[in-house]
C-alpha cells in the first residue's frame, strides 16, 4: 500500500519516488498487484526513512491519475470502476470520453525517481522509458533500447542469436504474409519447424495470444488469432522440457548478478494464461532441483541475455531444460517481470538472500546511479 511517508512534506529530505502502475495493456490487473507489493516494500524497514512514495495510476485507456485514485486502486487491488473514474474525472476535469495521455497529474513533475510497474505494451516496451528519459528523471529498469528489444520477441531472438545463445528453432512471421498467401506461409513454417509448435504475438506477455499447434488447421487458427493482436509473430518449435527461471539485477557501474534458479511446475499441457494465473494450477520450486553445472550455465546465460539486449536494473530470464538430452535453451527475457508477492522475481532474490525491501532499495539506488553515469552534455559554444 502507499507508504506512510507519502504524507510528509517535500522538504523532509526523503527521496521522492513516483510509483506508476496499471497501464493500457492486457496485463493491467497483474500490474496493480505488483505495484501493491512494491509499495509495501517502499514502506518497510529502513525504506520508510528513505523514500516518500507518491502513487500514479494509468487506467486501461491510457489516462494518468494522481494519488487520490491511485491509492484507492492499490488498496482494493483491482482496476478502477466506472464510477471511480467518473468521480475522479469530475474532480480533475479529465475528459473521460477521450483516452490516452491528457497531461501529468499534480505532483508528477516533482519526482526524484520513477518506479514503473507497467507490464506489457505501453509500459515495458520503451515507450514510458522514453518519456522519463526526455524528462531527465531516473527510473527503475532497462532503458529505451533494452526495454524495446526485450519486449519484441523477434528483435529479442535476433539479439540472442547474434550473441550465440542457444534457442529452440523458430521462425518470424508478419501478418502481411498470412493475409497475402496463407498456404504459402503454412508450407514455409512446416518446412522449417515440426509439430507441435507454438504461435506467439511478438509484443505481448503473460502468455496472452499464445497457442499450441499440433497440425496445419491449428497452426492457421493460431496465426490468425495472434495476428489480430500483433502484426509481428513468432512460431517456435515445441520441445519436451522443464521451465526454469533466473532473476537478474544490476547494471551501469554495478555488475549484473544472477539469482538462484526456480522452476515452474504444472500439470497442464503447457503454461498458458489460465494455468499461469489460476490458483492451484501451477507451483514453483525454489531453488530448482537441477545439476549444479546446469544451474551455473543458466545463471551465466541469464547475464549474457541481459547484455545481448542491453537490459539492466531488473530482468527475469526464462529457459527450457531437457533432462533427456541435457540441452539448455534460452526462452525469453522479461525486463519488467511480475512483482507480486508470489512472482518469481522477488521470490528468487529472497531465496538468494536479498529481502524484498532491500531489493527495492537496490533497484532505486541503481536507477539513480545509472542516470548519473549518463549526464546530458552541455551545448557547444
Amino acid at each position: 500500500m502507499p507508504s506512510p511517508a507519502s504524507s510528509a512534506s517535500p522538504s523532509d529530505g526523503l527521496i521522492q519516488v513516483g510509483l506508476i502502475f496499471g497501464g493500457a495493456s492486457g496485463e493491467h490487473a497483474v500490474a496493480i498487484r505488483s505495484a501493491a507489493t512494491v509499495a509495501r516494500a517502499l514502506a518497510a524497514g529502513a525504506n520508510a526513512g528513505r523514500y516518500r512514495t507518491t502513487c500514479f495510476y494509468i487506467d486501461p485507456q491510457g489516462r494518468w491519475w494522481g494519488p487520490e485514485l491511485a491509492d484507492t486502486v492499490l488498496v482494493q487491488g483491482t482496476p478502477a470502476t466506472a464510477d471511480q473514474l467518473t468521480a475522479a474525472a469530475q474532480r480533475t476535469g479529465c475528459a473521460l470520453g477521450k483516452g490516452g495521455f491528457q497531461g501529468f497529474p499534480a505532483g508528477a513533475l516533482h519526482m526524484d525517481v520513477w518506479f514503473p510497474v507497467l507490464h506489457g505494451p505501453n509500459g515495458e516496451d520503451g515507450t514510458i522509458q522514453g518519456l522519463f528519459t526526455l524528462m531527465q528523471v531516473p527510473y527503475v529498469g532497462s532503458g529505451v533500447l533494452g526495454s524495446a528489444v526485450g519486449m519484441d520477441k523477434q528483435a529479442m531472438k535476433a539479439a540472442f542469436a547474434a550473441a550465440g545463445l542457444p534457442q529452440v528453432p523458430y521462425a518470424c512471421v508478419h501478418a502481411g504474409e498470412l493475409n497475402a498467401d496463407p498456404q504459402a506461409l503454412l508450407e514455409r513454417l512446416e518446412g522449417e519447424l515440426c509439430y507441435p509448435c507454438f504461435v506467439k504475438p511478438a509484443n505481448l506477455g503473460s502468455s496472452v495470444g499464445i497457442s499450441k499447434a499440433r497440425n496445419r488447421a491449428e497452426l492457421l487458427a493460431g496465426l490468425t488469432a495472434a495476428a489480430a493482436l500483433d502484426p509481428r509473430l513468432v512460431v517456435e518449435q515445441g520441445v519436451t522440457a522443464r521451465e526454469l527461471e533466473c532473476a537478474v539485477k544490476g547494471g551501469g557501474a554495478t555488475p549484473l548478478a544472477a539469482s538462484v534458479l526456480g522452476e515452474i511446475c504444472f500439470d497442464a499441457d503447457w503454461y498458458d494464461y489460465d494455468t499461469k494465473y489460476s490458483e492451484g494450477k501451477s507451483h514453483t520450486v525454489i531453488p530448482a532441483v537441477v545439476p549444479e553445472a546446469i544451474s551455473a550455465r543458466a545463471r551465466a546465460m541469464a547475464i549474457q541475455a541481459c547484455q545481448a539486449v542491453n537490459a539492466q536494473g531488473l530482468s527475469r530470464v526464462d529457459f527450457f531444460f531437457s533432462e533427456a538430452s541435457g540441452e539448455l535453451w534460452l526462452n525469453e527475457i522479461n525486463t519488467l517481470p511480475g512483482f507480486t508477492s508470489q512472482s518469481m522475481y522477488p521470490m528468487l532474490w529472497a531465496a538468494s538472500g536479498v529481502a524484498l525491501d532491500a531489493l527495492v532499495h537496490e533497484l532505486i539506488e541503481g536507477a539513480r546511479q545509472w542516470h548519473r553515469l549518463a549526464p546530458v552534455p552541455s551545448p557547444s559554444a
